[in-house]
Order: structure tokens, then C-alpha cells, then sequence
């Protein structure tokens, strides 16, 4: 009675687990999404989901049942003493694969070549809270992660990039990879801004974080991986003008950036229906995009919001206000800065042309403010000092007019030499502090000289 209320038991997690892939009119990219899903979150191949939805769509329930040798109960065909012998190689390595562990007990005699199956035991870890994901899941902080979610829309925006399809760019037309980058906001999975671009560098993302905060103002925060595109001076420098607290994701911690992620996920089916219209230009692709983006995502229900609404109403429903900023702020926020060391000519040298910075900062490092698309003209900060224009500095078939010198750095007219005046009074004080050692003195009356 007790090894068949407990093969019940096994049924019903099974099923439990493969309930979302028996849903009516799934079509084939979203099983296999969920197929996805439901192998990292519980550890088993692909291969044994797919053999227990066929047991369940022949047998039933029955079909899943464990299937025992005999009368043998399911501990009884996997030895408890070995299943916790692989639970502590696991902890001891969270690291070490299926594989790795099995050969582990070969070698050490626990069991025979062959007596484990690599797809039993990872069931049985899963089973008992020891998969790789749940290893993976405790690695950083020593707890799981959970599902969080802010309370009013702008709190917190997530952002990333997605690797899209190949399109003719240039005049040439060569076939080049484009980059989606999208913002979301944490509270209503509303997308702010979207767009794909032809490179993969910082300037894509400002772009769209420049877009996203023109149309629906300023977040408190911002939450970003650790690429390089997101991790630098730019984009620190913009949310302390801007006023946004700037946090980065743990690195190799995915689950912090799992609601982006699914976003991208959602895209693959655009680009999918995409890939057969065969756009020739990214502005095609972008319309096309736009148009799925607001019928197909917005203003659809979303199963991660409370009451199943639309992110576009979960968003404008919201009654947190939005804060704009002034336009100069943020035209500011989006200049990019970077630092240069004034040389003995008082210019500096950008992106391979001169700028002409002055004689006062010769041997100073300062800071070069600049529009990315527009290095005609920069801004030159020094603390100390109010900020100013330079101009890039042409040189012709003659030299230029030398620059007349500060006044403070000119030379001083001098009516004599304070070097040698001093040196003569300090001559005569050293003689008169130290007396000569021998002193001659005239002799006594007897003709006599005394030393």
C-alpha cells in the first residue's frame, strides 16, 4: 500500500509539472519554450519530458506511475546509501555534472559501470532540491531567488540586448547582424522604448534610454547587466545628472534580469514572423516591430500582472505621477565626457585631431565634454574654473599666430640679481657663525709666538 501511494505521489508531481504543455492550442514555439522552461527549473532532460507526455497522452495518470521492477518499491531500485553519496558529491562541487558524479562512484566502487542511468539520477537530485539550478540558485547568496516586484510605475526601468537578424547595411549591402535594445518598466512589464540598431556599442543604448525618457520622464532607478555597453563613465556620469539611482545585476546571476529576459523571449516569435516578410532595411525592420510590439505585447493580457491586465493599462492606470526633466538637463546628462592631458602647445589631443585648451592648463588633465555625433566643437571643465568652448585647431601651410602669454607667466623686469645678492649675504653669515679654527696672535715681548 505505502510503494503505491507513493508511485500516486510521483504521478501527481508529474503531471503537476507537465500541466502547462497539455494546454489546448499550444502551438509549436510556445511548447517549446515551456519545454525549456520546465527543464531548467527542474532538472531533467529534455528526452524524459518528452517520454512522460507520451506515457500521460497513452496511459493517463497510470502512465506516469514510476515503473518498479517486481514488487520493488522505487528507493529499493536506486539504493538510498548511493543517492546520498551523489547528493554530497554534488554539495561538494556544485559544479559537477550527472556524468561527473556517476564516474565519481565507478571509480571509488560504489557501484557498478553502468548500474546508474545519468537521466534517474538527475531526476532523483531534482527530486530532493539538489539540481544544478537549484545549486546554482543558492550559489551567490546562500538563499533562492524570488520574485519581486516594485509598486508604482518609473521606480525601477530593466534594460538589455538582444541579438537580432542579419540585414543588408551600408552601401555596399553586406549582410550585418542588428541589436534590439529595449526598457521595461518593473511594475507594469510596459516596454518604454524599443528599437533595433545596425551596432553594438554604448551609443545604441543611449539612444533608447534618451527616447525612453523623452516620452514617459525619468525613473528613480535603473537596472542593468554588467555589459560593457551598460557598465561605464557615460552612463554614470548621465543618472548623477539625472538624478537616477544606477544598480548592476550580480555577475552570472540571470534571475536578476528575468523580467527583460522574458521580454526577449516574447520577441523571438516577432522575429519569427518577421523572418518571413524579409525586411531589406532596418527602418522597415523597425516599423514592423513597432506595429507587433503595440498589438501583440501592450495591449495584451499579461500573465505576470495582477488581474491579467495589459501592460499599456497596468501602466496608465498607474497613479504614480511621472517626473519630466528639463530639456537642457538632459540634453547635458547625454553628452559624453572623457579625460585629456593638456600638452606644452596648451592643446589636446581627440579622436585624432587637436583642440586648442589654452597655455594656463599646460600639464593638466581635463575633463572633455562632447556630443558623440558632433566632435566639431567640445566643452572643456577644470575645477577652479568656468567651463568653456574649444574649437578644433587648423593647421595651414604657416604656423599660426603664437598666443600671447597669461600676464601671471610673463617675465618680471628686475633692476638686479636677488640670487647673487643672496648668496653674498649668506656668505657673510656663515663666516661670521664659524670663526676659523686656528688663531695667530702676536708674539710675547721675549720674541716668543704663542699658538
Amino acid at each position: 500500500m505505502r510503494d503505491e501511494k507513493r508511485a500516486e505521489e510521483i504521478a501527481a508531481l508529474r503531471l503537476q509539472m507537465l500541466a502547462p504543455l497539455l494546454t489546448e492550442g499550444l502551438d509549436a514555439g510556445q511548447a517549446r519554450v515551456i519545454k525549456t522552461r520546465i527543464c531548467e527549473q527542474t532538472g531533467i532532460s529534455e528526452r524524459t519530458l518528452r517520454r512522460y507526455v507520451e506515457l500521460y497522452k497513452a496511459q493517463g495518470f497510470n502512465g506516469l506511475k514510476p515503473k518498479g521492477r517486481g514488487k520493488r518499491s522505487s528507493e529499493e531500485a536506486f539504493p538510498i546509501d548511493i543517492l546520498e553519496q551523489a547528493i554530497l558529491l554534488r554539495r561538494q562541487v556544485p559544479s559537477r555534472s550527472i556524468s561527473q558524479i556517476i564516474q565519481i562512484l565507478e571509480w571509488e566502487g560504489l557501484v557498478q559501470p553502468g548500474q546508474i542511468k545519468r537521466s534517474t539520477l538527475q531526476e532523483k537530485l531534482a527530486q530532493r532540491g539538489y539540481s544544478s539550478r537549484h545549486m546554482r540558485m543558492y550559489a551567490d547568496t546562500g538563499v533562492a531567488t524570488r520574485r519581486y516586484q516594485m509598486k508604482y510605475r518609473n521606480q525601477l526601468w530593466h534594460s538589455d540586448i538582444k541579438y537580432g537578424p542579419y540585414l543588408p547595411i551600408g552601401k555596399e549591402g553586406k549582410k550585418k547582424q542588428v541589436y534590439l535594445v529595449s526598457f521595461v518598466d518593473d511594475t507594469t512589464r510596459f516596454i518604454l522604448h524599443g528599437e533595433f540598431y545596425p551596432v553594438l556599442d554604448q551609443i545604441i543604448v543611449e539612444d533608447c534610454f534618451k527616447k525612453a525618457i523623452l516620452k514617459y520622464g525619468v525613473p528613480e532607478k535603473v537596472y542593468f547587466d554588467n555589459g560593457g555597453q551598460y557598465r561605464n563613465k557615460w552612463m554614470i556620469r548621465a543618472c548623477a545628472k539625472m538624478g537616477i539611482q544606477l544598480l548592476y545585476a550580480k555577475p552570472y546571476s540571470p534571475e536578476a534580469t528575468g523580467k527583460v529576459e522574458r521580454f526577449n523571449r516574447v520577441v523571438d516569435s516577432f522575429l519569427a514572423e518577421a523572418g518571413l516578410e524579409k525586411p531589406q532595411t532596418l527602418e522597415r525592420l523597425n516599423q514592423l516591430f513597432a506595429v507587433w510590439l503595440e498589438e501583440c505585447y501592450q495591449h495584451k493580457p499579461h500573465s505576470g500582472i495582477e488581474g491579467n491586465l495589459s501592460p499599456a493599462v497596468a501602466y496608465q492606470s498607474n497613479r504614480k505621477t511621472l517626473r519630466y526633466i528639463d530639456p537642457e538637463i538632459l540634453a547635458s546628462a547625454f553628452l559624453h565626457c572623457e579625460e585629456r592631458k593638456v600638452d606644452k602647445a596648451g592643446c589636446i589631443s581627440f579622436e585624432g585631431r587637436k583642440y586648442e585648451v589654452g597655455l594656463t592648463f599646460i600639464g593638466r588633465k581635463v575633463d572633455v565634454i562632447f556630443e558623440p555625433n558632433d566632435i566639431s566643437e567640445l566643452t572643456i571643465e577644470y575645477e577652479g574654473h568656468e567651463p568653456f568652448k574649444a574649437r578644433q585647431l587648423m593647421i595651414g601651410e604657416q604656423s599660426g599666430k603664437r598666443p600671447k602669454l597669461p600676464e601671471y607667466m610673463q617675465i618680471e623686469p628686475a633692476q638686479s640679481s636677488r640670487l647673487l645678492s643672496a648668496t653674498a649675504k649668506k656668505n657673510q653669515e656663515r663666516k661670521e657663525s664659524h670663526p676659523p679654527a686656528v688663531s695667530y696672535r702676536s708674539v710675547s715681548k721675549g720674541g716668543e709666538r704663542h699658538v
